[in-house]
């Protein structure tokens, strides 16, 4: 510590002249870091959060620990020259990479699952525009509520061809296939449909498990959850598409 002639010395001689404990009046989120950085005179700083590093930097200015100081400043400055994306959308490599983020995250998960080259039989006249436009609604999805939901893609690990799945607190709460089988005159056919005013509510409904540590209200979940838009019910069909109207404005 003779580098750090700080208010760790004031301590120090205090305690040698006194027989009771030193009150330090400080949170101890980052104390043990601090002592890292006493004991071995540098530590690896948080890239991720610049709010932690800001945390930091307000202990070593407490303590007096220039070298510290300076290291943290040095960091915010990097931080601040670097471009942050403002969405990020990981792309799934392997189920346990899905299953271990789905499982961490705090916010509710989007999910789809996108693989063109997975079918077996040739594709309707619409699927190739109706696939395109999954993907265009994803996107903008991502863009609107990327603080708080994530959103992430499967293009390698699902054989599913265009398939939505929507968690809550680490559960699966609902699928959306957009695939489907049909037969022509002659052979099978794949059909990708887009359902955009079902994706639309399933994603606000996602929303109701934003809340982590509880589960959503069963009376307002069943307040929001589709009778099952087939045509035939006219005010369900018509507040579905009040509310993409909606989500559009915005």
């Amino acid at each position: 510590m003779d580098s750090n002639r700080s208010l760790w010395e004031a301590f120090w001689v205090g305690f040698k002249f006194s027989t009771r404990w030193i009150l330090i009046d400080r949170c101890g989120k980052h104390f043990g870091l601090v002592l890292s950085f006493l004991r071995d005179g540098s530590i690896a700083l948080p890239e991720s959060r610049r709010e932690d590093l800001l945390e930091i930097l307000t202990e070593a200015k407490y303590y007096c620990i220039q070298q510290l100081v300076d290291q943290c400043e040095q960091a915010l400055k990097k931080s601040k020259d670097e471009y942050v994306p403002v969405c990020r959308v990981p792309l799934i490599t392997s189920a346990k990479e899905e299953q271990h983020i789905i499982s961490t995250c705090r916010k509710p998960v989007v999910k789809l699952s996108c693989n063109r080259h997975n079918n077996k039989y040739s594709y309707t006249s619409h699927s190739d525009d109706n696939i395109l436009r999954n993907i265009e609604l994803f996107d903008k999805l991502s863009l609107r509520f990327s603080e708080r939901i994530l959103f992430i893609k499967d293009v390698l690990v699902s054989n599913e061809i265009c398939l939505w799945s929507f968690f809550g607190n680490a559960q699966k709460i609902i699928d959306v296939d957009c695939t489907s089988i049909v037969y022509g005159q002659d052979k099978k056919h794949t059909k990708v449909e887009f359902p955009e005013a079902r994706i639309y509510e399933e994603t606000l409904n996602s929303l109701l498990y934003e809340n982590r540590d509880s589960l959503p209200d069963s009376e307002l979940m069943k307040a929001t959850m589709s009778l099952g838009i087939d045509g035939n019910d006219r005010d369900e069909r018509e507040r579905v598409e009040r509310g993409v109207d909606r989500l559009r404005r915005k």
